[in-house]
């Protein structure tokens, strides 16, 4: 009976309430919260599923942060750290394999490199590659980059937006609720200081997405929590394009990651609850090439993009291809049976794809 007065609420456009989106994860009915999120995903951007031409790059490991779960950061002179030049940067934009429409740009919280360094790596690449979008920085390395300058966010945001920022990644929001997030990450910058830089991000016109990391110490009840606090700041500005759900890759912890069916019901929630949220996206660099399939079918309407070459998620040890090209992408969106749509980095469509994908298809590569 709870379940169904859930179904009418979805069905006839009502928002979710907390309380409600906690039944959701309780219910061991998948199939129908799996058609509930489908038929809402259908309602916001029908049978299209998005995907980018893109790169992602980590500049540097090198991290004055070494969180607990994190087994991609180093601290200098470490073994296997490293930091790149803007010239090696942009060798790597130069050789990739497809040509890309957006550079994703995320790494450690280096010590030393200042707001020039920062501004001069985006105008560079912007010089060479102009008609690239640049994605870069999470809220962590803002907030870093201000404390390391001595200047207010929104100052920071400025004069990274005049030198090509385009738009902001989503991480480092892992669970907002503050007592989690202090025995998860107590290095970090709280819950309401990433969604206080991402307000600020919004209000200068930088679009940004949104992320959550599960499938650790958290309870449900704080993934709730999490997703309205999101929903709400949403509310307020509008400036977020996607919800990205992490799933936690165990590190040196010894702990499992939580099963398939978890994931799933957490895209679909996802996709119900946040009823201002243009976009879910199924990360398949963390949930694997047919799971990501399968969350196509459970809410979720984009599928990131080919990304070239991952570091932070195979740094702990995921055997997973680091790289999909377009035709892996568009096969796996029309096994699905949904209509693949190639985007740039605003989601508008540079070109949608009726028709059929041929059997023969590229292997992701794997390191």
């Amino acid at each position: 009976m709870a379940l169904q007065k859930v179904q009418e609420k979805v069905l006839s456009g009502k928002r979710l309430t907390e309380e409600e989106a906690l039944l959701l994860y309780d219910s061991d009915e998948i199939h129908q919260i799996g058609i509930l999120a489908d038929h809402m995903k259908g309602r916001i951007s029908g049978e299209y599923v998005y995907f980018i031409l893109n790169r992602h790059i980590n500049p540097t490991n090198i991290c004055v942060n070494r969180c607990g779960f994190c087994a991609f950061s180093r601290s200098p002179g470490e073994e296997g750290a490293y930091e790149l030049t803007t010239e090696q940067i942009l060798q790597k934009i130069q050789e990739a394999r497809e040509p890309i429409r957006e550079v994703h740009i995320v790494g450690g919280l280096h010590p030393f490199w200042t707001l020039e360094h920062y501004t001069g790596m985006l105008s560079t690449i912007k010089e060479h590659f102009p008609h690239i979008r640049i994605k870069a920085f999470t809220a962590v390395e803002v907030d870093h980059i201000s404390r390391v300058s001595g200047l207010e966010v929104g100052d920071v945001l400025r004069a990274l937006k005049d030198a090509g920022l385009d738009l902001m990644p989503g991480g480092g929001a892992e669970i907002i609720d503050p007592e989690v997030r202090r025995a998860l990450c107590p290095e970090k910058i709280s819950g309401q200081r990433w969604l206080q830089i991402h307000r600020t991000a919004h209000r200068l016109g930088i679009k940004t997405n949104a992320t959550m990391l599960y499938g650790h110490i958290e309870s449900h009840i704080h993934r709730i929590r999490h997703l309205a606090a999101l929903r709400r700041l949403q509310d307020e500005t509008g400036g977020f394009q996607a919800f990205i759900p992490l799933r936690y890759h165990p590190t040196k912890d010894g702990s499992r990651s939580y099963p398939g069916i978890e994931d799933l019901k957490t895209i679909a929630i996802s996709r119900l609850f946040l009823d201002n949220f243009p976009h879910i996206k199924a990360y398949w660099v963390m949930l694997g090439e047919k799971l990501s399939q399968v969350a196509l079918l459970f809410g979720a309407d984009d599928l990131e993009g080919t990304v070239i070459e991952e570091r932070i998620t195979h740094s702990t040890g995921s055997q997973g291809p680091e790289y999909l090209s377009r035709e892996d992408l568009l096969y796996l969106i029309q096994k699905a049976g949904k209509v693949p749509v190639e985007r740039d980095s605003f989601y508008n469509p540079i070109r949608v794809y009726h028709e059929e994908v041929g059997q023969t298809r590229g292997v992701g590569t794997v390191h």
